[in-house]
């Protein structure tokens, strides 16, 4: 008796709780007595017993930025809230609704997202979000094989230029030269005749986006071009372009530590956000477990 006395209290308790939400956030269909009884707060729009109030609206025009165009978005969101409320109107008329069970499930809704949002920025205050390079490295010697490539990267200067250009045998002796003192001189170049260029050497980029809106796009075997080419060079009507290969990896092969290393510093920090979330309800649970805060029945 005693047990079915606490359970019939439990439901009742949340039956009243899941009701009062109910009615709190359900501000589509219903509106506080001195919002309808307000004179400036004028009916926009109505679907059988629901009201839409200009108060509903005026947020839009507050809030936009004035490059937007008010009209079109204030008559979207009227035809977005007729429409639901059209929706809600015919399932009141056609659906036999099981009122306990809404509410039940607005109950553990609202339960989830207090969760949800208690846990969240519980995590974010104790996250350390810090990743040193020694936990980066670390990482990438555990786990390299896990960064298989899906695409082939490379290192490499590029450059693109009218096809015209006297220039261009000057462009192909710096590209083919390795001398240190070379380098300035190729972007000092680049900058002066280019139309486009990269010199990012240290950078590994994907191949596929560095030959964008080039005649290479139109090559179907990437593979061996890059094995058997340091120096790539094509040509269409009016440009000339060129790839130093100065390092490539294929796919399926472990890429560099710099290409994944941005990856795997959110990688470690999820593990942290992840680890400290399920630190807390263990927490959560053996303190409660400690101070006798619920029982259990068999």
């Amino acid at each position: 008796m005693r047990r079915k006395k606490y359970i019939d209290h439990l439901f009742n308790k949340s039956l009243l709780a899941a009701s009062l939400m109910l009615f709190m956030s359900s501000c589509d269909l219903f509106k506080m007595k001195n919002e309808e009884e307000d004179p400036d707060n004028m009916i926009v729009a109505t679907v059988g017993n629901a009201n839409l109030y200009h108060s509903d609206i005026d947020h839009i025009s507050r809030e936009m930025s004035p490059d937007l165009d008010s009209a079109e978005l204030v008559n979207r969101y009227i035809q977005s809230w007729v429409k639901k409320q059209l929706v809600i109107k015919e399932a009141g008329q056609n659906l036999t609704i099981n009122e306990a069970e809404i509410n039940r499930k607005l109950l553990d809704y609202r339960y989830a997202l207090i969760a949800y949002e208690y846990e969240k920025n519980y995590v974010e205050e104790e996250l350390n979000k810090e990743v040193t390079q020694a936990e980066i490295e670390e990482y990438y010697q555990n786990n390299n094989k896990n960064f298989a490539l899906k695409e082939i990267i490379v290192r490499t200067n590029f450059v693109k230029l009218e096809k015209d250009l006297p220039q261009r045998r000057q462009l192909e002796r710096l590209l083919n030269s390795d001398e240190e003192s070379k380098k300035q001189e190729l972007k000092d170049f680049a900058i002066r005749y280019a139309n486009n260029y990269f010199m990012e050497d240290s950078t590994w980029i994907n191949f596929d986006d560095i030959i964008l809106n080039t005649p290479l796009t139109k090559n179907n075997n990437h593979v061996q071009l890059i094995r058997n080419e340091k120096l790539i060079h094509v040509d269409d009507e009016t440009y000339a372009y060129y790839f130093k290969i100065l390092e490539y990896r294929l796919q399926d092969q472990v890429p560099p530590l710099e290409f994944v290393k941005d990856e795997i510093s959110k990688i470690i920090v999820n593990k942290r956000r992840a680890e400290i979330a399920e630190k807390l309800k263990r927490d959560i649970y053996n303190n409660a477990l400690k101070n006798n805060e619920f029982t259990i029945y068999e």
